[in-house]
């Protein structure tokens, strides 16, 4: 399909500009950048007053499909992910069966071609079963299209195994992504430990298990000299021990999810078991850390740890329902309307940390809006506002504390390889 963007501001991560251009596109590729192109084409966009953006990747989600259909599917995650402007999402390995040969990596790649509308890069386990007792084969796995390696959901608590998986996945080339969770200080907790947990009568999982853990895997990445990403990093002790290393020259990137910087602990009063997410949701403090982390770069990316539920699952209260926040639709709007709207970042840095930062770390040519690239593009209004309602979710998985909630910013557009698959 033959399409031009017309009038729109291109954001270009890294020229570091925003410029009013149109975009022609063409056999799924971008053919060119200028002003007032005026070719023949099949379908004419016309974006005037709203910011074109390489398409958003995210580099942690989860669409439960095999084994959790009824939580989240390929067809749905997708969908999900188009409407909040992602054209690239990498899905994470605990499925059942659990993402950690290469029978079922082949299963995934085959249900990702059938029912996905935007490009799904799966993650394999680092060890068998996720049980961190037995590493993968994870040249195999790397060779048949697992584009990062990660037992996230559940921790590598043998610091032996993980300092060879470190190895291994370095000598390949391999992103490994730690989820950096230290089981001794979970408590069999719900929420996190502190004022709230106290003030409601329910477990709390003390900060030491991200901490602790964390300050791990950052000595075992120094002393290797190899390079690990970290997961959803939620506490201001986490955001100075990664600035730290960055500064002594550790091979370390990280992510923060959008509800780790938007909303806190205080919330759980209102809205119970919509806010129970691994890592739990912080205080005021983390927040201002974790601020202060994405304007130094000390935070490479904004990943949405999309983590759908059944509404019946949640409905089991506190203690019993599962830990996770729907957050792939919402992601762009949350961070619009809490950084973006705020003067914490601007548009250009929006880009690094949605598309150009994490294309980086997973290795992949997205990112960036020029000639010769897949067309992978999002088409945003920075302006409009909306209340979250339940009903105009395409996810499964309507388990989001932002439900009622106004938040600004709305994804118009969202085209991959040259096809609209998105129209807001």
């Amino acid at each position: 399909m033959s399409i031009i963007v017309k009038n729109g501001y291109v954001v270009n991560p890294i020229e570091n500009t925003v410029e009013k251009l149109d975009i022609e596109i063409g056999n799924g590729k971008v053919r060119r950048l200028e002003k007032n192109i005026n070719t023949k084409v099949e379908e004419i966009i016309d974006a005037n007053g709203k910011y074109v953006l390489p398409g958003l990747v995210d580099i942690h989600a989860h669409f439960r499909e095999p084994g959790y259909e009824y939580k989240e599917t390929m067809k749905t995650g997708s969908r999900a992910a188009s409407a909040g402007g992602y054209t690239t999402v990498c899905v994470m390995a605990n499925t059942n069966p659990v993402i950690d040969n290469v029978k079922v990596l082949k299963e995934l790649k085959e249900i990702i071609k059938k029912d996905s509308c935007i490009n799904v890069l799966p993650i394999a386990s680092a060890t068998k079963g996720l049980e961190g007792k037995e590493i993968t084969d994870i040249k195999g796995l790397q060779k048949n299209g697992a584009i990062a390696i990660s037992d996230d959901g559940k921790p590598i608590m043998d610091a032996e195994l993980l300092n060879e998986i470190i190895i291994k996945t370095d000598r390949l080339g391999i992103p490994l992504m730690i989820h950096s969770e230290d089981m001794r200080y979970v408590n069999n907790g719900c929420i996190n430990k502190g004022k709230v947990s106290e003030k409601i009568g329910v477990r709390g999982i003390d900060r030491d298990a991200e901490n602790a853990m964390i300050e791990r895997d950052l000595k075992l990445a120094k002393k290797l000299g190899c390079r690990i990403h970290i997961c959803h990093v939620s506490t201001k002790e986490s955001v100075r021990m990664i600035r730290k290393a960055k500064k002594d020259g550790v091979k370390v990137t990280c992510e923060v999810a959008p509800h780790h910087f938007s909303i806190t602990e205080d919330l759980i009063k209102e809205k119970g078991s919509l806010c129970k997410v691994n890592p739990p949701l912080r205080t005021k403090k983390d927040i201002e850390e974790i601020i202060e982390g994405i304007k130094d770069g000390t935070i490479d990316a904004i990943a949405t740890d999309h983590a759908p539920h059944s509404k019946e699952e949640k409905q089991l209260g506190l203690s019993k329902a599962p830990f996770g926040i729907s957050g792939i639709e919402l992601a762009f709007s949350i961070t619009v309307t809490y950084l973006l709207k705020k003067g914490i970042i601007n548009i250009v840095e929006l880009a690094k940390l949605m598309s150009f930062n994490p294309s980086s770390i997973i290795g992949i040519n997205r990112g960036k809006l020029k000639a010769g690239n897949p067309a992978d593009i999002t088409i945003v209004d920075l302006n409009e506002s909306f209340i979250v309602e339940e009903k105009d979710l395409f996810s499964k998985g309507k388990n989001t504390p932002f439900v009622g909630e106004k938040l600004t910013g709305k994804v118009k557009w969202t085209i991959v390889s040259g096809k609209i698959v998105y129209r807001g």
